[in-house]
């Protein structure tokens, strides 16, 4: 980054370079994602290190699961009330005067000064063709925002250490654990008013609240302090769960128009996925990844009867896999059903049962999570055999 290479970053980008703008995130060109990934990875070793080991988001060796072992310590220890902080608009608000000086107090080349400062500036086309200047705020959907958005948001971090608070940190969701609501209060009181003041950032009053864990959302999860295990739970949030359960229903639609071998292998590898980031839910998720199960299974009986498409088509392939013809027929004929109502009655439910999907090769989520969690134990258990 010295010399002439730092002359073709400064030079590459043109001071009215525009980016465009996609759900209020903004979509930098490709020559800006370059020269702004060069640029993080020339500053990113001046600050990482300097960073509070309280900060989780975008971070390296760090994740939303390190910021929810760092919560379950805190609930183990005895704090049982979290002041949920969220930043309203923080990637909009961010002053840019106070972020510049922040930067040249560890940037020297004022070269690598100027262009994040052109980076911030850079005027935004709407999807109407509307060119609107940027004056504050730092441009979400590049590789560098979340590096400036931890530079900002560290003096935040120092703030909370120095008043001996226990918080975590991930991006602009801040969680304080306080042993009572009422200093829970004092807490968001007085923290929110040094956002307003010192940083001038503002508080999202309708996402923050002071409560118990269990009753907020952080990361994806929930957490709840088990005082008869005298262990903390992590289980989803209604939100995860309403978003697994949208992701099910986009991936088995009615009409679906492909082999229902091809719709099970899309569920098998979402779920897969899925489990890679919520698989470390403890056992108080049991029920949810069932429900879901039967839900996926549902689904996918009412896709097979769609795609068996007349009734008599329908009797003639659950009367080949045992069922009687009399109860067949009263099922599908007795009553005008509908094939959402017909997917739950006893017969399909007993002709396209559990042993049919596993056959067709569906993996149930509660079976991928309880061979995760098995797979997790069996290392402690070979080194307590050993003692």
């Amino acid at each position: 980054h010295e010399g002439d290479e730092m002359d073709v970053l400064f030079q590459s980008i043109p001071k009215n370079r525009c980016t465009t703008v996609q759900f209020a995130i903004a979509v930098p060109t490709v020559i800006d994602r370059i020269v702004q990934e060069a640029t993080r990875m020339c500053i990113e070793p001046l600050y990482e290190p300097l960073f509070h080991q309280n900060s989780h988001g975008f971070r390296p060796r760090r994740s939303c699961h390190t910021a929810i072992e760092q919560a379950k310590c805190y609930l183990a220890q005895g704090y049982g009330i979290v002041v949920d902080l969220d930043l309203k608009d923080f990637f909009n608000r961010v002053n840019h005067q106070r972020l510049s000086a922040k930067l040249a107090e560890r940037v020297s080349d004022k070269r690598v000064l100027v262009l994040i400062g052109r980076m911030l500036k850079a005027k935004v086309v709407m999807p109407t063709g509307v060119v609107i200047d940027t004056e504050q705020g730092v441009p979400q959907g590049g590789p560098l925002s979340p590096l400036l958005s931890n530079i900002c948001l560290d003096e935040l971090d120092r703030e909370l250490e120095r008043r001996g608070h226990r918080f975590v940190r991930y991006a602009d969701d801040c969680n304080i654990y306080v042993r009572s609501e009422r200093a829970g209060h004092r807490v968001m009181e007085s923290v929110s008013r040094f956002l307003k003041e010192r940083m001038r950032l503002e508080v999202n009053e309708q996402k923050s609240a002071v409560a118990r864990p269990e009753e907020r959302h952080f990361v994806g999860f929930r957490l709840r302090f088990d005082s008869q295990k005298n262990d903390v739970e992590v289980a989803l949030s209604q939100r995860s769960l309403r978003r697994l359960r949208d992701k099910v229903v986009e991936l088995t639609p009615r009409n679906f128009g492909n082999s229902i071998d091809r719709c099970i292998k899309g569920i098998n590898v979402y779920l897969k996925g899925w489990l890679g980031f919520f698989g470390i839910c403890t056992g108080g998720v049991e029920r949810d990844l069932r429900a879901t199960d039967a839900h996926i299974r549902r689904r996918l009986r009412a896709i097979q009867l769609k795609q068996w498409k007349r009734k008599r088509t329908i009797a003639r392939n659950l009367i080949a896999r045992g069922k009687a013809h009399r109860k067949v027929m009263d099922e599908l004929y007795g009553k005008k059903s509908r094939l959402w109502a017909l997917s739950h009655t006893a017969v399909v439910d007993n002709a396209l049962n559990n042993r049919y999907w596993l056959q067709r090769g569906l993996r149930p989520l509660y079976v991928m999570w309880s061979e995760l969690k098995q797979a997790e134990v069996a290392p402690i258990q070979m080194v307590l055999e050993l003692e």
